[in-house]
């Protein structure tokens, strides 16, 4: 239902904005992507990059962890709509589209306690490795 004044507006033929990101005008600190980010972790609580089962990932990605970036999911929206990089939703889900791969993971204190879960990261990995390992 819109009101008297948006249905005057419109027959003014004066168009109407809509924030797409309303939030980030309401006192939330906005979140910038560093130009040399190759990997947005996304979890609800991040861990320490010297969590050794992240240690583990990144060093099998051959990233340093000034090319990582840990966010959590409210963060996220508030970064461009796409990404130029790989992200790894650990133990949370987003349409959020990158560009690059989106590995999708259990929460990491299921992953240390599960294998399964583990050998299903480990498989979206290596199904992605033409985009996530570098080649010579």
């Amino acid at each position: 239902m819109t009101s008297r004044r948006d249905w005057l507006l419109q027959q003014m033929g004066i168009m109407q904005y809509q924030l797409r990101r309303p939030r980030v005008l309401q006192g939330e600190i906005a979140v910038t992507l560093a130009a040399d980010t190759r990997l947005v972790i996304v979890t609800e609580t991040p861990p320490g990059l010297q969590e050794p089962l992240i240690r583990d990932v990144l060093h099998t990605l051959h990233l340093q962890s000034s090319q990582v970036m840990m966010v959590t999911p409210e963060q996220l929206q508030m970064l461009p709509e796409t990404l130029d990089c790989a992200g790894w939703l650990l133990g949370v889900e987003s349409e959020q589209p990158f560009n690059g791969v989106a590995l999708s993971s259990a929460s990491l204190n299921e992953l240390i306690s599960s294998g399964a879960a583990r050998r299903a990261l480990w498989q979206q990995m290596c199904n992605h490795d033409s985009h996530l390992f570098p080649h010579p």
